[in-house]
C-alpha cells in the first residue's frame, strides 16, 4: 500500500492534521482540501487511489461531491461524518460510497478501513477475467459489461459481483459477502449489502438480456443466476 495516494477533506483543520499524521505513518501520499470547491480540484487533478470524504462542507457538501465524481470515475470513497442515521447512511451508499465512518472516530480504525478498501480493489491476484454466460469481468482493467454493454459498477459493486459470479448459484449470506468482497467492518449495519445488491440488480437490467441476475434467497442471502429468463 506504500506510495498510494488518499485525499482527506474535511472543513475541520485538527481532523485533517490527526487523519494526515496517521495515514503517512503507514506509508500513504496525503492531499488534503478544506471545503468542496478545493476537493473537487484535488479529485481531479491528484488523481487519488481514495478519498477520505466529509459529508459537511462549505461550497460543496460532501454528498453532492460524491455524486460528481461518481459520474467521472470509481476511486473509493469513505465518507466521514457525524451524521449517525441510517438514512444518511443509506445516501451515501447509494451514491456510490464504499465506506462509512461515523465521528467521533478512532484514526487507526480509519487507517484501518483505507487499507481494507485498497486491498479489496481489484489486482493482478487471481484470474484476470471472468466470464459467465453474456457476462465479461475484466479486472486488469476493471471492467464489467453484460452482452457486450458495459456496466458502470463502484469499485464495491464490481467486488461483489465478481464475488458472486466466482461461484454461480452458490448462496452467499451478507456476512460471507461483507468478509470476502469487503473485508471492512460495518458495525452491524448489513443494510450496505443490500443497498449495493439493489444498485447491482438495477445495473444488471439490460433490455436484450435478462439471462444474469442475482437472486435473494430468503433467510439465506444472494445468488447469481446465469441462464435463467
Amino acid at each position: 500500500m506504500a506510495g498510494k495516494r488518499v485525499l482527506v477533506v474535511d472543513d475541520d483543520t485538527k481532523t485533517v492534521e490527526l487523519v494526515g499524521l496517521y495515514l503517512k505513518r503507514d506509508g500513504y501520499r496525503v492531499f488534503t482540501a478544506y471545503d468542496g470547491v478545493e476537493a473537487l480540484r484535488l479529485a481531479r487533478e491528484s488523481c487519488p487511489d481514495l478519498i477520505v470524504l466529509d459529508l459537511m462542507l462549505p461550497g460543496i457538501d460532501g454528498l453532492q461531491i460524491c455524486r460528481t465524481l461518481r459520474a467521472e470515475s470509481d476511486v473509493p470513497i469513505i465518507m466521514l461524518t457525524a451524521r449517525t442515521t441510517d438514512r444518511d447512511k443509506l445516501t451515501g451508499l447509494n451514491l456510490g460510497a464504499d465506506d462509512y465512518v461515523t465521528k467521533p472516530f478512532s484514526p487507526r480504525e480509519l487507517s484501518a478501513r483505507v487499507r481494507a478498501v485498497l486491498r479489496r480493489l481489484p489486482g493482478e491476484r487471481g484470474p484476470n477475467e471472468i466470464k459467465q454466460g453474456e457476462l465479461i469481468l475484466d479486472f486488469n482493467r476493471h471492467e464489467a459489461f453484460l452482452s457486450s454493454k458495459a456496466l458502470s459498477l463502484t469499485p464495491v459493486e464490481f467486488k461483489l459481483l465478481s464475488v458472486l459470479a466466482k461461484e454461480p448459484d452458490r448462496v452467499f449470506s451478507r456476512g460471507q459477502l461483507i468478509e470476502k468482497a469487503l473485508g471492512y467492518d460495518f458495525d452491524g449495519f448489513d443494510r450496505t449489502v443490500d443497498v449495493h445488491i439493489l444498485n447491482l440488480r438495477r445495473k444488471l437490467k439490460i433490455k436484450d438480456n435478462q439471462s444474469v441476475r442475482i437472486k435473494t434467497v430468503y433467510g439465506a442471502g444472494y445468488k447469481l443466476s446465469i441462464g435463467e429468463k
